[in-house]
């Protein structure tokens, strides 16, 4: 079967981490055996001279092998006509993805199914879908959703599209329940995230030492979305029971220099160091070899990198957000309330004292189980086949 992904999110030149687990799902799509293709369509601005650009991705670091094609629409802007200037770029959004779909098709790649990825690609896999009388399925991720933060249009977009997919697939039970409080039908089936098990796998023969090496990976932003400065001062507290500890700091963002001083003005910087951002395979090397996982979240969805902190092995200190419960269960990590530091301090000390309670190999046996490619391209798999095989 050839299965065409659209989405907004998806890793390019100028992104390059930017919607790595939309690119996990259409591996995992290929694992399963089908032939994959990808249209990405970037919410960033880019200069076009006409109406739209298409560019194939040349480079294989960022395909992994799949037939990746970006397409870079024109924006309207009429000056104090924001509405009219927004209908105008949309239109031309969908008519652009239509032509791009029949150049995919002139390529040789002629689709049965529409997968489209995040709610803002569904209205144009749900046009693709009903121009060629193919079925379309969409898999949400978006936090917006959880986060009641959908524009009234964006809720426009979704209960017209959504009851029209043959399947919408959130990645948690969690993101099902926040679609559906939005007065969202549709034919739901979760299907989780999805890890890389020949880059993040479990080093038996780890041992823990001292210093106890902890990991942090995520965007260090303004919003505080991944809980740093919630991390901050519970390490402080910490510090004042043990000091037998390590954080690597793994990630960048707009507040990177901010977060490095705020751990600076708590005389810190000798116990946490930062790594800005680092390629995959850098950051499994480096989960292999910690002791601990961190991501004291304020939301998620289902973060894929506690996924692969768990294929690694790593027990999970985290937080009760988003899907975060359906994945650590206390035999996998301590999860507490967001924004609380010293609920945080409290779990950072328990797990590591009690680190020979975890049992890495099982930590890191349930997540292959749970997200390796071949499991989740299974779920995918058998979705697409009883949907177009019922069309």
């Amino acid at each position: 079967m050839k299965v065409l992904f659209l989405s907004r999110w998806y890793p390019s030149p100028e992104r390059p981490y930017h919607g790595i687990f939309v690119r996990e799902h259409a591996r995992s799509a290929r694992a399963a055996g089908h032939e994959v293709a990808v249209l990405h369509v970037p919410e960033d601005k880019v200069p076009v001279r006409w109406l739209y650009r298409l560019v194939r991705e040349p480079d294989p670091k960022l395909t992994e092998g799949i037939p990746t094609y970006h397409l870079h629409c024109r924006r309207v802007s009429l000056p104090r006509l924001a509405r009219i200037s927004g209908a105008l770029s949309y239109g031309i959004f969908l008519l652009s993805t239509v032509a791009a779909y029949r150049r995919i098709r002139r390529d040789g790649f002629r689709p049965d199914l529409f997968h489209a990825n995040v709610w803002s690609s569904s209205m144009a896999a749900s046009l693709l879908a009903r121009l060629t009388r193919r079925p379309f399925v969409v898999t949400e991720h978006a936090t917006a959703f959880p986060n009641r933060a959908l524009s009234a249009t964006a809720v426009s977009h979704v209960r017209h599209s959504y009851p029209r997919a043959a399947a919408v697939m959130p990645v948690s039970e969690n993101l099902r329940q926040a679609i559906e409080a939005y007065g969202v039908h549709a034919t739901f089936q979760v299907v989780p995230n999805a890890v890389d098990t020949s880059l993040f796998w479990n080093d038996p023969m780890h041992c823990p030492g001292d210093p106890k090496h902890l990991v942090f990976v995520g965007a260090l932003e303004p919003s505080g979305h991944k809980g740093f400065p919630t991390l901050a001062e519970a390490l402080v507290a910490l510090r004042e029971r043990r000091r037998d500890w390590h954080l690597d700091v793994v990630g960048d963002g707009p507040s990177r220099a901010g977060y490095q001083q705020l751990i600076a003005d708590r005389e810190l910087d000798g116990l946490v160091t930062f790594h800005g951002s680092r390629p995959k395979a850098e950051i499994a090397a480096m989960m292999r070899d910690a002791d601990l996982f961190v991501l004291p979240s304020r939301f998620e969805n289902l973060p894929c990198v506690i996924i692969e902190a768990m294929t690694s092995g790593l027990p999970i200190v985290s937080t009760r957000v988003g899907g975060i419960p359906e994945m650590v269960s206390d035999d996998e990590g301590i999860l507490v309330e967001p924004d609380d530091a010293p609920a945080l301090t409290a779990a950072l000390d328990c797990a590591l004292s009690g680190l020979g309670r975890f049992d890495r190999s099982s930590i890191a046996a349930q997540a292959r189980q749970r997200y390796s490619l071949e499991n989740v391209g299974r779920q995918l798999g058998s979705i697409y086949e009883a949907i177009v095989a019922g069309r």
